[in-house]
């Protein structure tokens, strides 16, 4: 077993965890090679100085292709040393033989973050705690990659994070395609759904005026105002007294904006799960 943290030997038991999950976190550089392999023991040490030098920007792993033909297989290796880059999961870059050096290294430098990845991972940074500031860089980064997703999306969050910008964000986020944004901006189109409603404080009163208990328009109504007020919870509770009051108004109405609110706060969060269930039990 290599003595460095970030190099390890993997089998097929341990491939998952070493290289798929981890890939999730760092590059993960996968070495296939044989002892009996001339070019491999090269190759081999030089691939562990770079991955120590490096401390932690890349996982190293060595698969012994004798003793694991099966995962070599799976990689489609036919010569070795054969050398594979992944990143989430997926191979992103690969050789076959033995690299010059600067070779090696250009091909580690790659896995690293691109110019776009640490501008948009510095504005997520700031969006805790500097909100303007945030603005401010991801409106850098749209103007000078207008059709950059994580741009889009970054600068339409910091947006919704206050009233007043929804057509702003809608704009922005109408132009994102499928991709690794994907989840967020479905995320933030829902609260753009949960929003379409007047929720000033004069709405709310008006709307808590209208609602009567057995009214379940009323309730539905109210429900709307305190979703896109961000009152989640109180949202949940007034729209299944809604669905209570009219079973077919929360099969429809009541339920889709439910599955929005779910959607804002997440799809899997307790309180999620929660007030699924509890629809599900009321309607079902």
């Amino acid at each position: 077993m290599p003595a460095s943290p970030w190099v390890a030997d993997a089998t097929a038991a341990t491939f998952q965890a070493q290289v798929v999950d981890q890939s999730k976190t760092r590059p993960v550089v996968v070495d296939f090679w044989a002892p009996w392999c001339g070019p491999c023991r090269q190759l081999g040490p030089a691939l562990e100085r770079l991955a120590a030098e490096k401390a932690g920007a890349f996982a190293l792993v060595k698969i012994n292709t004798d003793d694991q033909p099966d995962l070599a297989q799976a990689f489609g290796v036919s010569g070795i040393p054969a050398v594979f880059a992944v990143k989430d999961g997926q191979v992103v870059d690969q050789f076959v033989g033995l690299l010059p050096e600067d070779q090696l290294r250009a091909f580690v430098d790659r896995l690293g973050p691109s110019e776009e990845e640490t501008q948009a991972a510095d504005a997520l940074e700031l969006e805790g705690r500097d909100p303007a500031a945030a603005e401010f860089a991801y409106r850098q980064m749209f103007a000078a990659h207008p059709d950059d997703p994580g741009a889009r999306v970054g600068l339409a969050r910091v947006l919704l994070a206050r009233p007043g910008n929804e057509a702003e964000a809608a704009e922005l986020l109408s132009l994102v395609d499928p991709g690794d944004h994907l989840a967020e901006a479905d995320r933030l189109r829902a609260l753009l759904r949960v929003r379409d409603a007047p929720y000033a404080d004069g709405d709310l009163a008006a709307a808590r005026a209208a609602a009567k208990p057995d009214d379940a328009e009323g309730q539905y109504q109210l429900g709307r105002v305190l979703a896109a007020r961000g009152d989640y919870l109180s949202a949940l509770d007034t729209l299944l007294a809604a669905a209570e009051a009219d079973r077919e108004l929360g099969r429809t109405r009541v339920r889709e904006l439910m599955v929005d609110i779910f959607q804002v706060i997440g799809p899997r969060s307790p309180e999620a799960d929660d007030y699924r269930g509890r629809l599900r039990n009321l309607l079902y």
